[in-house]
């Protein structure tokens, strides 16, 4: 599937929904995705993408900035504390979030180098022990901490567990977000960016549609 494709898919949804023209945001989730292809998906206008790795994205979009104007490129995995610094370089965005010890460590490097990604904070939804986030009952006083640290907190993500219902995951989502008064909903992938859509995200994360299958080693 093209990147034309799953654009007009979009806005699609946003029409069928109700949803404002043009308020969904299209992460290209290029992690593991060999150079060619993200150079035609770049060649093609597009300019919002994701990593998952702080170090694959070091290696790539340093000079992918300097080739291509008006790139942003997004941290949808799990964000270590010993490469913090280094994802605060590269990063307009971090979409995982999950905890306070990272939360605290954020501030202070904010404060050091004078500016800070936009945040997601990752909330687990489906509770599941093996995935980070944290607990949807943690939710409003994480949100609050990371406030309280002046942090720019701009959405909540979430994965829902892949055997259930998704929908059910987002509407529990954008709960906890507008009972906050927060406004960016990261969810929906490849497989149910359209029901995400439906359900509020402004954030979709697409990847396998549009570049196709990953290589990995």
């Amino acid at each position: 599937m093209s990147l034309s494709e799953i654009t007009a898919r979009i806005r699609a949804e946003e029409l069928r929904s109700g949803r404002v023209p043009g308020c969904v945001n299209l992460i290209a989730v290029s992690k593991v995705q060999p150079l060619a292809r993200v150079t035609a998906v770049l060649n093609e206008g597009h300019r919002l993408f994701g990593e998952n790795r702080v170090q694959e994205a070091a290696g790539k979009w340093p000079a992918l900035r300097k080739a291509y104007d008006g790139v942003q490129v997004h941290l949808l995995g799990p964000l270590q504390s010993n490469k913090l610094r280094q994802a605060m370089e590269l990063f307009e965005a971090f979409h995982s979030v999950d905890r306070p010890k990272l939360a605290q460590g954020i501030a202070r490097l904010a404060q050091e180098l004078g500016h800070c990604p936009d945040l997601f904070l990752q909330v687990n939804t489906g509770e599941e022990p093996q995935k980070a986030g944290v607990l949807p009952a943690q939710a409003d006083g994480f949100i609050a901490e990371c406030r309280a640290l002046d942090l720019p907190v701009v959405g909540l993500m979430c994965i829902p567990p892949a055997d259930e219902e998704p929908t059910l995951h987002f509407a529990l989502l954008r709960k906890i977000a507008a009972r906050n008064d927060v406004a960016g909903l990261s969810m929906g992938m490849s497989d149910d960016f359209e029901k995400a859509i439906a359900m509020g995200a402004t954030h979709v994360r697409v990847g396998s549609a549009i570049f196709g299958a990953r290589a990995y080693d």
